[in-house]
């Protein structure tokens, strides 16, 4: 690991701003005006990608603190994304 490595609660902190900016960039528009919206579409699918890439960086040991959240879910979404 690197000496400079970022502690892995940085990318907690990460995950909830880009779930913040999915929160914003959907806001208001149905399953259809979404999709067509071109740049909101875009950036919510990359924001996802940020998300389950950040959520690659937290401990097994932490992640298991926390079994209501859907870790494998939220790696798995970023999977199928990045290579779907």
């Amino acid at each position: 690991m690197s000496k400079f490595a970022r502690e892995w609660h940085f990318y907690v902190d990460d995950m909830i701003d880009f779930a913040e900016k999915v929160i914003v960039y959907t806001n208001g528009l149905n399953q259809i005006e979404f999709v067509q919206s071109g740049l909101n579409y875009d950036a919510t699918l990359r924001n996802l990608e940020l998300i389950g890439e950040a959520a690659t960086h937290i401990p097994e040991e932490e992640r298991t603190k926390h079994p209501k959240i859907p870790w494998r879910q939220i790696i798995a979404t970023r999977n199928r994304l990045i290579h779907d």
